[in-house]
């Protein structure tokens, strides 16, 4: 557990949907969260058309607005009176739209997330989302991009991609100017203390987070904070999860 980089409290996070997760969300889940991951938003022409064939295809959910920047904009105005940290996770296979929303970020004390994480075949077919994970390189200059504007940046990834050492990908990220690291656990939970044991980044825990048991379970592992995804417009289930950090805290004496 680290001194947090990302001051958010309590430290539940909603997790982004595809096309779900806007200013309207986050709002309604404000009561229970410190921080709302917005998005997936897709940046460039190349995951613009990967987000267009998979809405087309398999009839998927995704923010598609004429302009994305724009839309991050008016997203981020709209959670001016909002107690919550926003954050807007992103997915591009260039630098320079990742620069602009970070400037965006940076300007409303929101975090820039990068996607490393959607594993939709057309997203990594133009090598963003989850491919990126096999290519630590360019993952490491889209964090050098963002990190350049001032912005705080967190990097969205997932465990069980073969081939993929995660945290040692961690601690490349941490050198290349990230601050957090939110991670998909899957089936593989420990990697997640793998993962904090490894860096200085503030980690997010995320999947299946529905009770105290998981809540424990990712926070005992060395987690800093946790995040709810699918169940994120769940009043009970946020108030659980709130319920269970707070008391994780208070048992252990640490301030949220």
């Amino acid at each position: 557990m680290t001194e947090s980089p990302l001051p958010f409290e309590p430290r539940v996070a909603l997790a982004s949907l595809s096309g779900q997760s806007d200013a309207a969300w986050a709002r309604a889940g404000a009561e229970h969260a410190g921080c709302a991951f917005l998005g997936g938003i897709a940046l460039d022409e190349p995951t613009r058309a990967a987000a267009r064939e998979m809405v087309a295809d398999r009839d998927r959910e995704e923010f598609l607005p004429a302009d994305p920047y724009r839309f991050v904009r008016d997203q981020l105005r709209a959670l001016a009176d909002v107690p919550i940290r926003p954050a807007v996770n992103v997915r591009s296979t260039t630098l320079v739209p990742i620069e602009e929303v970070a400037d965006l970020c940076r300007d409303h004390g929101a975090i820039v997330e990068i996607n490393a994480h959607c594993r939709q075949d057309e997203m990594c077919e133009v090598n963003a989302g989850e491919a990126l994970l096999g290519q630590p390189g360019k993952l490491a200059k889209q964090v050098e991009a963002a990190a350049a504007t001032g912005a705080t940046v967190s990097v969205k990834v997932r465990t069980e991609v073969p081939g993929v050492d995660l945290p040692d990908l961690a601690a490349r990220l941490d050198r290349a100017g990230a601050d957090a690291v939110h991670v998909d656990a899957m089936d593989s939970e420990p990697v997640v203390g793998a993962v904090a044991d490894a860096t200085d980044l503030f980690v997010v825990a995320n999947n299946g987070v529905r009770d105290a048991a998981t809540v424990r379970e990712y926070l005992d592992y060395g987690a800093d904070a946790v995040s709810v995804g699918r169940p994120s417009d769940d009043p009970d289930v946020l108030a659980a999860v709130r319920a269970a950090v707070d008391e994780w805290f208070r048992q252990r004496e640490v301030s949220p």
